[in-house]
């Protein structure tokens, strides 16, 4: 139901299909939950026709803390230089048309981590494509 309603927010791309990335976990992270839920909405939408799917596009290089009851500054310090590209999905990347997918946005701290991390890796563009997003106004900054 979430790809869905992401989905019926999501332009056409022009020219190729979008190579749909989700935010990654790190391996640690996802061996303790046992999946990524960016990833399941990543999957979704590319079942439902909205591009391909590069589930191991990006890595997380080290473990970041749980980013819950930080503030934006802090997340943002927390995630510095965690997040890049796999070397191996370069092609996947480089002059493609990239929708990140998340579940929820919170600060932007992730996400923008995720973008500069897809544009020096040679995207054409970077679409972020989230379920919900946290209103500034409940983060302390």
């Amino acid at each position: 139901m979430l790809a869905r309603l992401i989905a019926a927010r999501l332009p056409e791309s022009q020219g190729d299909p979008y190579v749909l990335v989700p935010v990654p976990l790190h391996r640690n992270r996802l061996w303790q939950r046992g999946y990524n839920q960016a990833g399941l909405l990543a999957q979704e939408l590319a079942r439902l026709g909205h591009g391909s799917v590069c589930v191991d596009g990006l890595v997380r290089t080290r473990a970041t803390p749980s980013l819950g009851g930080l503030g934006r500054k802090a997340r943002t310090r927390a995630l510095s230089g965690a997040i890049a590209v796999k070397a191996s999905r370069l092609p996947c990347i480089q002059g493609r048309s990239v929708v990140l997918v998340d579940d929820v946005l919170t600060s932007g701290a992730t996400s923008t981590a995720c973008v500069a991390a897809l544009k020096r890796s040679g995207a054409a563009s970077v679409r972020i494509a989230c379920f919900s997003r946290v209103l500034d106004e409940a983060l302390d900054t």
